[in-house]
């Protein structure tokens, strides 16, 4: 069975649309300097729990072990009795265990402050919103959500409660992103007009697993309780080896693809180094879409208008087996970013960066560093739950972000050019649009 969102889309135009026309508008909370909530005294240790144990989930433990790991959740009781065994082992602190998240954050009362998010996508938003209106702070991996409108209402939720949050792009806390914002931002090459994102990898379509909800499964293993894996996803039969652990970003409702996994990454570098906040345009291209799976290949142009004296500015996504081979005249690498100035262009990826024409640029001085290095992209959020200071990607610069990024998909999957109100989180010129906007839920798993 399934349940429309708590809110359905007339009533959450209604009653967000003073924050969302706020959310257009402003800079992000970082920018504008608005602290979270803080927590307790700085001296103290957080009390955290953390949902999802292993794979990137694993990271993001070892990310938050300088505090008290009290309580862990994961499906599968491999996972959440090897954690169990490490953390008692570690910190000498024996933390509670918890299949279902939902259990585990409504007892939670008092008894830890802040909550790390390493599930599949699909779980993000259900377990941050529950997060969020416990007072919990919450780190949560990319993307944010599994739907646009979800990133709309956790950027909402946790700006409310003025709880402090950080989106897991964990790049954005090294040294490189940094030094190519402060150059793009200096104007060494000029006004930025286009940017090229793209990724080589390819969580895509699969031809011999497309039919798998329709085809009859296999008894899942005694470790993994697959009921609340789905969680608030339609009802699947297991299948070894085609969703968990690894499969399920191929799988729409799991995840969003090769897109939502590493835009998040890649796109943020243009979003931070151009202020970028929502495309008023958004179409794209790849082959014909499938029900159930996410492409080989997928390209994405967005259009950002002109703000605060800077001009409009085209965004494109490549992904898979539809990377470019050159931007302009430069051959490119499996991954990266290039700006497109009117002085010059720029290539960047996760540790280096060129500026081109070459002889224009040779012996470039780049600008004094302005950006501060950070402490640590799990510590910036550690530091920010105690005594709140403002984080990097909280949930209303990585909302804005992940909204951009899944709204590809919104236009993939429609076969549609999207004109886009983000006030209203409407495509104006594709009603069909707003049913991939949001999604319906399983009962029991609404995001409210």
């Amino acid at each position: 069975m399934t349940s429309r969102s708590h809110l359905d889309r007339r009533s959450f135009l209604k009653t967000s649309s003073a924050a969302a026309a706020l959310s257009v508008l402003s800079p992000s909370l970082f920018a504008s300097g608005v602290a979270a909530r803080s927590s307790r005294n700085p001296l103290e240790k957080l009390n955290i729990a953390c949902i999802g144990t292993a794979n990137r989930a694993a990271e993001d433990v070892s990310g938050v072990m300088t505090e008290n790991i009290v309580a862990i959740c994961d499906v599968d009781s491999n996972y959440l009795d090897r954690a169990k065994k490490m953390l008692t082992e570690t910190n000498k602190l024996e933390p509670s265990t918890w299949a279902d998240y939902r259990e585990m954050i409504d007892a939670a009362g008092d008894k830890f402050d802040a909550v790390v998010i390493g599930t599949s996508d699909h779980h993000h938003a259900p377990a941050s919103i529950r997060a969020i209106r416990a007072g919990k702070h919450v780190y949560c991996e990319k993307p944010l959500t599994h739907t646009v409108q979800e990133a709309r209402m956790i950027a909402e939720a946790a700006a409310a409660k003025g709880v402090a949050t950080q989106l897991g792009t964990q790049i954005h806390a090294e040294d490189n992103y940094r030094r190519v914002v402060e150059i793009i931002q200096s104007g060494a090459i000029g006004d930025v007009t286009d940017v090229h994102v793209w990724v080589g990898k390819g969580w895509g379509y699969v031809a011999d697993w497309a039919n798998s909800r329709k085809e009859p499964g296999t008894k899942p293993p005694e470790n993994l309780n697959w009921d609340l894996w789905l969680g608030p996803a339609p009802v699947y039969p297991f299948h070894e080896g085609r969703f968990h652990p690894a499969q399920w970003r191929r799988w729409w409702d799991f995840g969003q693809g090769t897109l939502g996994d590493m835009a998040c990454h890649y796109m943020d570098l243009p979003f931070w180094a151009l202020n970028l906040r929502h495309p008023i345009h958004c179409e794209a291209e790849g082959p014909a879409p499938d029900e159930n799976m996410a492409p080989e290949g997928l390209i994405v142009r967005y259009k950002f208008p002109a703000v605060d004296g800077k001009p409009a500015c085209n965004l494109t996504w490549y992904d898979g087996n539809l990377i470019p081979k050159k931007i302009g005249d430069q051959p490119v690498p499996a991954n990266g970013v290039m700006f497109i100035g009117t002085e010059g262009q720029m290539y960047a990826d996760y540790s280096k960066y060129r500026l081109f024409p070459v002889e224009k640029f040779k012996g470039f001085n780049p600008p004094p560093k302005t950006i501060p290095d950070s402490i640590g992209h799990h510590q910036e959020w550690i530091k920010a739950c105690k005594d709140g200071s403002p984080t990097t990607c909280n949930f209303d610069y990585s909302g804005a972000l992940t909204e951009t990024v899944l709204l590809g998909n919104v236009a993939y999957r429609t076969g549609k050019a999207l004109d886009w109100d983000a006030k209203t989180l409407t495509a104006t010129n594709v009603p069909e649009a707003a049913k991939l906007v949001s999604k319906e839920y399983r009962k029991g798993w609404e995001v409210v």
